[in-house]
């Protein structure tokens, strides 16, 4: 379905591009924008390369697990469903800690680790469960502390001070993550 979405808009983009005589400023911009994204990888790609290593060590060391322990009154409140030393706890730990530091690709392993551990626990393997839904809820509502990757963007391209975002930021992350887990709890309890 979503191929469909963005084909569409390609093929409509396209079409009005050239209708409208546009082509040759599609063509520029087509460069550009290739361009610009190689740029923007190579801004990137390191900064990935090295959180990734940071974090595998982490949970080597048995940091990850620490922070999950720290975290487990915070998680009992949102993920009542799970036990205390559920394995899926350390990875929700370790992706929610990555995404805290704005890191945001970097968490993608562990978020995928953690839905793997609840999905063994379903009893509907068709459904998602509650802490599936609360998981999807919270990695979705952008929890970032520290916005690394977009602090790296900003340097790369020159800004005067490419931390002055960091209490917008924030600000974000608290409104954002609170309504989307009062919007769950409310939708969770509406639905039992």
């Amino acid at each position: 379905m979503v191929n469909k979405l963005w084909g569409s808009f390609i093929v409509i983009g396209l079409l009005y591009g050239f209708l409208t005589g546009k082509g040759e400023i599609m063509n520029q911009e087509l460069i550009t924008c290739g361009s610009s994204s190689f740029e923007l990888f190579f801004q990137m790609f390191p900064m990935m390369i090295l959180w990734s290593g940071i974090m595998k060590i982490a949970s080597e060391a048995g940091i990850l697990s620490f922070l999950s322990r720290l975290l487990r009154p915070f998680f009992s409140l949102i993920f009542p469903e799970l036990k205390k030393d559920d394995p899926a706890l350390e990875y929700i730990a370790s992706n929610l800690t990555i995404n805290m530091l704005g890191i945001h690709n970097a968490s993608t392993p562990f978020g995928l680790k953690a839905m793997q551990c609840l999905q063994e626990k379903n009893p509907k393997k068709d459904t998602a469960t509650k802490s599936m839904i609360t998981f999807l809820v919270l990695n979705t509502s952008g929890v970032t502390l520290i916005a690394t990757d977009i602090l790296s963007i900003r340097s790369g391209m020159g800004a005067s001070s490419p931390t002055d975002l960091l209490f917008i930021t924030i600000l974000a992350t608290v409104i954002n993550t609170t309504l989307a887990l009062l919007m769950n709890a409310y939708l969770g309890r509406k639905e039992t």
